[in-house]
């Protein structure tokens, strides 16, 4: 099915619900004019933002179903489309707030979601929505809502994927950098659905808002996008495009701990209770990613992984591809044990530099044949990580894993994945769950995961960039940031392959600008960048690495159905 889905972006004023209901209502009709059958306001868009407290929004606040809903009802039948808005709702049995996204069609009220993960500031006034994440069965598919802060969370955006989203609808009042921003992007394309964003513009209260609303295709990138200003960003849905989000890749079976919540005290105290692997110290150091092309020539392979390593001698952590020591070619398969002789060699120049690297191969065990990384150090192995979550080329030749690998380093807590592992949001999740503040990985991922952006016209405080910037938006970069871990991605550059490199290490917070991270565009080589994963001494880390925000507001009590296929 095809049809035009629109994203109305709009600075509501504060105090003036009925006039901000009155200009929606104009740029919901443009839309409808233009062919738009499904139509998106922003957040809060009823009636602003930035409220002090529950006295001042009280008179603002409506019933759901009720009397603005009750009005687009009947703009959403006289146009034959279906709109979604954004308002404070009270619930009249308990008298609760909430941020609420409400979808209306031209058969009236369909349901609504209040917002699951509240941001920053509306604890003064709103509670936590309690309404779940749930998909909207329509003559459009299956449209699903969330607001702003609640897609931070890789969580919520999976679970409704998993119900079979086509589309995700999400409402923002999106700041502090510029848009669209790679988070959207991100969930888009691990999804494997159309996004289609409304944010909000303008200046609220001293709060800079970033407007950027556009549609997002379901591999990430952006179909259509408006920067400033009021107005309708148009894109086409075609739900045959929709892929989902790998379904039958995924291994709920290993997931279990997507329900812990590590984070809710103290990590320096949780992680040591009764002595068993208390988070390292932690220093500041410096680690490396290398990218090449491997051959099928162990020897040669060899060869260029210890030149690379070599071109990182200040690094303490060095982080070479999948398939580094063995090759890509499945056909040309030269499995090896982890006691090959290849690992003398990187232990013996482990020990001569001080370093460890993690290094993709093809390992032979137990009568199977493994995606595996080895980290290696001076004392020899120290650990091997077999891939869990298979690509195609992979399931040729390869057995999965079944258990996620970390390993305490003096530089701190370091977990692998492995590629397409990658691709899954939950991996990484569960490798800051148990306190990781680096996660390794080695890659043989095809491009394109990153776009560009041409600047914004939205007046952002400094530092925060609004200039051009080819690498905007790097799918890999999000993994970090979401998970408040370095993140080393080491890509193969094979271009033959569709294998693009853009290797890089990316920072634990993603609004810390200028960006932590080194990135590698050319063809082959390496990059390092000083990492800081210690305790600043102090008895609550006061880190992100270490304190992991975005890990700690998690709430896994909604997010029992990311166990289910």
């Amino acid at each position: 099915m095809k049809y035009l889905a629109a994203a109305v972006q709009f600075e509501p004023e504060m105090f003036a619900k009925e006039r901000n209901i009155d200009a929606l209502k104009r740029l919901v009709e443009e839309a409808a004019a233009s062919g738009a059958r499904l139509i998106i306001t922003p957040e809060m868009g009823l009636t602003g933002y930035c409220w002090y407290d529950r006295e001042e929004v009280a008179p603002y606040v409506e019933p759901v179903p009720g009397p603005s809903t009750e009005c687009f009802a009947a703009l959403a039948a006289k146009l034959d489309c279906y709109i979604v808005i954004g308002l404070p709702e009270v619930d009249v049995t308990n008298g609760l707030y909430y941020n609420t996204a409400v979808l209306i069609g031209p058969e009236g009220y369909l349901g609504k979601h209040r917002k699951s993960h509240p941001y920053i500031a509306e604890p003064k006034w709103a509670a936590s929505g309690d309404s779940g994440h749930q998909v909207f069965e329509t003559p459009l598919g299956r449209i699903a809502l969330l607001i702003c802060m609640d897609i931070h969370f890789l969580e919520t955006a999976r679970l409704v994927a998993l119900q079979g989203a086509d589309v995700i609808c999400h409402l923002s009042n999106w700041l502090a950098e510029r848009a669209p921003a790679p988070y959207w992007m991100s969930r888009a394309r691990e999804n494997g659905c159309y996004l289609i964003e409304s944010n909000r513009w303008g200046c609220e209260r001293g709060v800079q808002f970033s407007g950027g609303s556009c549609v997002i295709e379901p591999d990430g990138h952006i179909q259509a996008s408006r920067d400033s200003g009021d107005g309708v960003v148009l894109g086409e849905i075609d739900t045959d495009r929709v892929t989902g989000p790998l379904a039958s890749e995924r291994r709920p079976a290993l997931y279990h701990e997507l329900l812990h919540q590590t984070y809710a005290w103290n990590p320096l105290d949780f992680f040591r209770l009764y002595g068993h692997q208390p988070l390292p110290k932690g220093k500041v150091s410096n680690s490396a990613v290398a990218q090449f092309s491997p051959t099928n020539n162990l020897d040669d392979n060899l060869s260029q992984c210890l030149a690379l390593i070599a071109q990182a001698e200040h690094a303490e952590l060095v982080v070479l591809p999948e398939l580094a020591l063995t090759g890509l070619d499945a056909g040309a398969l030269n499995p090896i044990t982890q006691h090959h002789g290849v690992f003398d060699t990187l232990c013996q120049l482990a020990q001569q530099h001080r370093q460890y690297y993690v290094v993709g191969f093809a390992e032979q065990a137990d009568g199977n044949l493994y995606n595996a990384a080895a980290l290696v150090g001076s004392q020899g192995v120290l650990a091997v990580y077999r891939k869990i979550h298979l690509s195609d080329a992979d399931r040729e030749w390869a057995t999965p894993g079944e258990r996620w690998v970390s390993c305490d380093l003096p530089l701190g807590r370091v977990g692998v994945l492995i590629g397409h592992d990658a691709d899954f949001p939950e991996a990484g999740r569960i490798l800051a769950l148990r306190g990781c503040d680096i996660i390794a990985c080695p890659a043989a991922l095809p491009g394109p995961f990153h776009c560009a952006h041409p600047g914004t016209h939205i007046n952002q405080s400094a530092p925060i960039p609004t200039g051009p910037d080819d690498h905007h938006w790097h799918h890999y970069r999000v993994r970090g940031g979401e998970n408040n871990c370095y993140f080393a991605f080491a890509n193969v550059y094979k271009p033959e392959l569709g294998l693009p490199g853009i290797s890089g290490i990316f920072g634990p917070d993603t609004f810390r600008f200028p960006r932590q991270e080194a990135l590698l565009t050319s063809a082959t080589g390496c990059v390092q960048l000083t990492i800081d994963t210690s305790n600043l001494e102090s008895s609550y880390p006061n880190s992100a690495v270490r304190r992991k925000d975005l890990v700690a507001m998690r709430l896994p009590h909604h997010y029992q159905n990311l166990l289910e296929r």
